[in-house]
């Protein structure tokens, strides 16, 4: 973990990765300063696990990775995986979640600003360019305060932990929440791509979807189990 003065040429990011041992349920949370993270850093697939790529992100490494978590691998050998003989892997920072609810995260040499990663109970979180290590620690601490809670709220309260301990030097510009269930699309996938305060308007998008999260999959998979029209 290092400090580094002068301008910052990676993606100031902090995220968390976990699996719900309830539901099955994987899932991730991930703000930065840059604009549209949803977009290149978050990964999930139903009953395979969930991926974060950041920093210098390369968002070829999500798919990849979901990849070979389908295939078996643990979170740690998927990690060993994707950053064997990589000549770019010092620029990256990954978070794994695997099938059984393991977790690995690994930080590239290149990474010389202040970042740390922290694993709780299913849950990995990490981040770079942050304000100190301590935004990593109460992330984890708040996805597992609650463990009765469904898993886009137990992300949602982490995400807004890490925040509230001190994020990022810069003011972030963007969120998003992702969490695979059962079926082949996303159970949530809500992002804040632009706003000056995204965690805020992730929270109360999150907030109205929550209500509708389940009729959504039903209208999906068994339509006439749904009353009325639309």
């Amino acid at each position: 973990m290092m400090l580094a003065k002068g301008n910052y040429k990676g993606k100031m990011t902090y995220s968390i990765a976990a699996k719900c041992p309830r539901t099955g349920m994987f899932g991730v949370a991930v703000t930065t300063s840059s604009i549209a993270v949803g977009s290149r850093c978050a990964f999930v697939r139903a009953g395979v696990g969930a991926v974060l790529t950041q920093h210098r992100t390369d968002p070829r490494l999500g798919p990849k990775g979901l990849d070979l978590l389908a295939q078996g691998l643990s979170a740690g050998a998927t990690i060993e995986a994707l950053t064997r003989d990589v000549p770019t892997m010092g620029w990256r920072q990954l978070l794994v979640v695997d099938t059984q609810g393991g977790t690995a995260w690994f930080h590239g040499e290149r990474i010389k600003s202040v970042h740390s990663a922290h694993t709780g109970v299913h849950c990995v979180a990490a981040g770079n360019i942050i304000r100190n290590t301590q935004v990593t620690k109460a992330m984890v601490d708040a996805c597992d305060a609650d463990v009765s809670l469904a898993l886009p709220e137990r992300l949602m309260r982490a995400i807004e932990a890490g925040h509230a301990a001190g994020g990022e030097p810069k003011q972030v510009k963007s969120a998003a929440l992702l969490v695979a269930h059962k079926e082949s699309f996303p159970y949530v996938d809500l992002r804040v791509d632009y706003d000056p305060r995204p965690l805020e308007q992730l929270r109360w998008l999150w907030e109205i979807y929550e209500p509708s999260a389940n009729l959504y999959v039903s209208r999906a998979v068994d339509p006439d189990s749904v009353p009325g029209g639309g």
